[in-house]
C-alpha cells in the first residue's frame, strides 16, 4: 500500500476530542484508575478505598482515599518528613523508610476508625509474607488496594515497603511477595531474610561498612548526616526498631506549630477615613501658611 496523506479537514477537526487534562499532562493512568475506582453495583455508594503511594526525592507520601464525582476524597495521609518525630532522622526515602511512613499510614487509619485494638498487624518484624483476615464477630480489617500511579513495578521497589508497612501495621491489601526483595525469579524462591534486612535498614549499614573500608571521604561525603547526628552502621537496625515501636505508641498527627513573625510589606499601608482627612487638613495649612509668609 502506499503513501496515504492524512486530510485535517473540517470534518475532521469538529469531531476532534481532546484527552482528559491529567492525560494530557501525563500524570494520570486512566485505564488502571478505572479498576481502582468503580465499585462493583451492588454496594452501592460505599467507598472502595485505595492506598496511594508517591515518591518524590526527598519525601514519602502515603494516603488512603476513596473517589467521588467531586474528585478524591483524602481520609488519612502519612509523611515520611514525619519519621524525625518517631526517632528516624536521616535515610528519609530509603526501603526502611518506606516501610515506616506505611506503618504510620495504618496505625493512624485503624486508630481513627477505632480497630488499633482489634488488628495489630505483625508486631514482630520477620520480613515473611503476612495477611490480615477479619476477626469473626467483629469490624471486618480495613481493606485498601495499592495506588503506585505512574511509578514502574519493579522488584524491591521502595514503593512495596510502603506496602508491607500496611499490612504489618493490621491493614488488608491484597498482594503477593513476587515484589519485595528476596523473590527470585529463576527459584521462584522468597527469602524472608533478605528482606527483613531492608525493612531495618540492613542493606544501608552493609553500604556504610563497605565504602568505609574502600574509601573513607566517599563516605564522610556521602553519609555525613549520620556522622553529624551519630549514627554508626551498627546502630541503625536499632534505629529503625524503636521507630516501629514509637508509631505504634502514638501515631497520631500533630498539627504544624504556628510560626509567628512580622509580615513583609512592599506597598504603603491603607490610610483610614480619619487618617486621610487630617492629611489633607494638613495640607491646606501648610498651603495657606504659605501663602501668608509671600
Amino acid at each position: 500500500m502506499g503513501f496515504v496523506k492524512v486530510v485535517k479537514n473540517k470534518a475532521y477537526f469538529k469531531r476532534y476530542q481532546v484527552k482528559f487534562k491529567r492525560r494530557r499532562q501525563g500524570k494520570t493512568d486512566y485505564h488502571a484508575r478505572r479498576y481502582l475506582v468503580v465499585q462493583d453495583k451492588n454496594k452501592y455508594n460505599t467507598p472502595k478505598y485505595r492506598m496511594i503511594v508517591r515518591i518524590t526525592n526527598k519525601d514519602i507520601i502515603c494516603q488512603i482515599a476513596y473517589a467521588r464525582i467531586e474528585g478524591d476524597m483524602i481520609i488519612c495521609a502519612a509523611y515520611a518528613h514525619e519519621l524525625p518525630r518517631y526517632g528516624v532522622k536521616v535515610g528519609l526515602t530509603n526501603y526502611s523508610a518506606a516501610y515506616c511512613t506505611g506503618l504510620l499510614l495504618a496505625r493512624r487509619i485503624l486508630k481513627k476508625f477505632n480497630l488499633d485494638t482489634v488488628y495489630e498487624g505483625q508486631t514482630e518484624v520477620n520480613g515473611d509474607e503476612y495477611h490480615v483476615e477479619s476477626e469473626e464477630g467483629k469490624h471486618g480489617a480495613f481493606r485498601a488496594y495499592l495506588d503506585v500511579g505512574l511509578a514502574r513495578t519493579t522488584t524491591g521497589a521502595r514503593l512495596f515497603g510502603c506496602l508491607k508497612g500496611a499490612v504489618d501495621g493490621g491493614m488488608d491489601v491484597p498482594h503477593s511477595c513476587k515484589r519485595f526483595p528476596g523473590y527470585d525469579n529463576e527459584s521462584k524462591e522468597f527469602d524472608a531474610e533478605t528482606h527483613r534486612k531492608h525493612i531495618l535498614g540492613g542493606h544501608v549499614s552493609d553500604y556504610m561498612k563497605s565504602l568505609e573500608e574502600d574509601d573513607e571521604d566517599a563516605y564522610k561525603r556521602q553519609f555525613s548526616q549520620y556522622i553529624k547526628l551519630g549514627v554508626a552502621a551498627d546502630g541503625v537496625e536499632e534505629m529503625y526498631k524503636k521507630c516501629h515501636a514509637a508509631i505504634r505508641e502514638d501515631p497520631e498527627a500533630k498539627p504544624k506549630p504556628s510560626r509567628e513573625g512580622t509580615p513583609k510589606r512592599w506597598t504603603r499601608k491603607k490610610l483610614s477615613l480619619a487618617q486621610r482627612q487630617d492629611r489633607v487638613r494638613q495640607k491646606k495649612e501648610s498651603f495657606l501658611r504659605a501663602n501668608k509668609q509671600e
